[in-house]
């Protein structure tokens, strides 16, 4: 029992430094200068980030690419983030037809079911038609990780379609 209690924690605390880590991604271009006292100019304090506003954001999963078989969501997400509680994700996908083949979206229950595309304890949050027209939208209502994958084929387009992603949304900071 402690070994897995020592697991969840090392998992919950490697997630935080990871969220916040991609939280601060551009604060290497003002270390130079960076001065507590001196918040005047055009330095770091006057740059916001392209998710950070005052408002909640809603966000096509994939940008143009949609939600499709190939595409790495990992990479997107951690170039795309940091996301907020609130924001909104689009998920966005053909119907399935003769030319495509059928997409859903899962939200798994834990990192070692998101690690292995473990679709047994998943809840389905978008069925194969879903993702039509203007999508469906799922939004970040609570601090947590949240682990999103295709289930379609048993979980082949999680596995080797790279069709999964995770993201732990920050408390939104107004100034």
């Amino acid at each position: 029992m402690a070994m897995k209690c020592g697991g969840a924690l090392f998992v919950v605390v490697a997630m935080s430094i990871f969220a916040i880590a991609v939280a601060n991604k551009d604060w290497s271009t003002v270390a130079g200068n960076w001065n507590p006292w001196n918040h005047t100019g055009g330095d770091f304090w006057d740059y916001p980030h392209k998710n950070c506003y005052e408002r909640s954001n809603r966000i096509v999963v994939g940008g143009s690419e949609n939600w499709h078989y190939g595409f790495n969501y990992t990479d997107w997400a951690m170039k795309n983030g940091p996301f907020y509680l609130n924001d909104t994700l689009v998920f966005k996908y053909a119907p399935p037809n003769e030319s495509t083949f059928p997409h859903s979206v899962y939200l798994l229950p834990d990192f070692w079911s998101f690690q292995n595309c473990d679709l047994k304890r998943a809840r389905k949050i978008g069925e194969v038609t879903s993702g039509g027209g203007q999508g469906f939208e799922f939004v970040l209502k609570r601090w947590q990780p949240y682990y999103f994958a295709c289930g379609e084929h048993k979980g082949i387009h999680c596995k080797d379609g790279l069709m999964k992603f995770t993201v732990w949304p920050l408390i939104r900071w107004y100034h």
